[in-house]
């Protein structure tokens, strides 16, 4: 897929490095309005990682300039026991790159690989930074939601889901 200089398409183990530093360098300027400076400081570095496994899934998709840079990522996998559903996965644009489409272009995507592979669901642990992009995006917010990262580390977040 691609329109303009920015051409989307599924992410390989050999992008996982270009993936990782975009996370670090987005995660902590996105969400530092929204977060106190205590979960910037002990769950922000621990979500701002890539996922190898999600990177090599097939189902990762990443949006990438004209000169091979990664200005955005997003991706999807089914949900452990509940057939249909599928969860929305690390779904981020370069912080210096907002507004422009991408991460709109991202999920469409998804959307449209997730339903093509029978899902009818999707649900989301979105950043308190993205729930307006959700929302825009046609999912409905169903409360807010700690995720544990590690013992004593926790992460908040808002649950969401859309039907396709």
């Amino acid at each position: 897929m691609s329109a303009g200089s920015i051409t989307l398409r599924s992410s390989t183990g050999r992008d996982f490095e270009a993936i990782d530093a975009m996370l670090a360098r987005s995660y902590p300027k996105l969400l530092k309005d929204d977060y106190a400076p205590s979960v910037m400081v002990t769950a922000v570095p621990l979500i701002s990682r890539a996922n190898p496994s999600l990177v090599r899934s097939g189902t990762y998709y990443v949006a990438e300039t004209a000169d091979g840079e990664i200005i955005g990522a997003g991706g999807w996998a089914l949900s452990e026991g509940a057939r249909g559903v599928a969860e929305v996965r690390h779904l981020v644009v370069d912080w210096r790159q907002q507004r422009r489409g991408i991460g709109r272009r991202l999920m469409m995507g998804i959307f449209a690989e997730a339903q093509s592979q029978g899902v009818s669901r999707l649900e989301a642990q979105a950043t308190r930074t993205a729930v307006a992009f959700y929302g825009a995006m046609g999912f409905e917010n169903l409360g807010q939601v700690v995720v544990p990262l590690r013992p004593g580390i926790a992460f908040p977040a808002v649950r969401m889901r859309r039907f396709l």
